[in-house]
């Protein structure tokens, strides 16, 4: 599968989402029918702290997931730069990177 790179923002204390299309080897559309999918950022790769995306499978034949985070977790975010990645595990158990990325977390003057 095609990885690439996609850097997002989150504004802590808001709610979080993100549409993603997820493509294969040849740039088309990955029929992800059958994979299961998560994500995860942290403050550099090998941090052992994490805060968790939801992840949705939106259209599994269009290649389409939603990363989601609530307000109540990113308010607990830290101002800051982040890393963070997608994983899908396919119906045979084979996990991909598919998308990976910084994450730009701000905090807000008016709350």
């Amino acid at each position: 599968m095609a990885v690439y790179t996609n850097n997002i923002s989150i504004n802590a204390g808001e709610d979080f989402s993100l549409p993603l299309t997820i493509l294969n080897n040849a740039g088309g559309v990955l029929n992800m029918t059958g994979y299961g999918a998560s994500a995860a950022m942290r403050k550099h790769a090998t941090s052992s702290t994490k805060s968790n995306f939801t992840v949705g499978i939106t259209s599994a034949a269009e290649g389409l997931i939603t990363l989601g985070m609530a307000s109540t977790v990113t308010s607990e975010l830290k101002e800051g730069r982040y890393v963070y990645d997608v994983l899908l595990i396919s119906d045979a158990n084979l996990k991909s990177i598919v998308v990976e990325g910084s994450v730009l977390v701000r905090t807000g003057i008016t709350s």
